[in-house]
């Protein structure tokens, strides 16, 4: 994507499948362009993604993202912002 933009890995599947939540965070890191971020929105059901998710993103893309905790949405999923450098 050259834009900024948000993926939603926090409803239906993505509520029982962490593996999953993982794997489309991958793909959406991938698919956004430098210079740009993607919103990775969480299941709440896995907990805060800083605590599963942000550190494979930084060791599979060191020095190439900035990862920023935004917050936890009203309707418990959790927000993820990550910038490609």
């Amino acid at each position: 994507m050259d834009k900024d933009w948000t993926k939603d890995l926090e409803h239906d599947e993505y509520e029982q499948d962490i593996d999953l939540i993982i794997k489309d965070a991958l793909i959406a890191v991938e698919e956004t362009k430098e210079g740009y971020f993607v919103n990775l929105v969480t299941s709440s059901t896995f907990g805060n993604p800083t605590e599963y998710l942000q550190p494979l993103l930084e060791k599979l893309y060191p020095n190439k993202v900035r990862i920023k905790f935004i917050d936890q949405c009203g309707c418990g999923g959790y927000v993820l912002r990550v910038w490609k450098m």
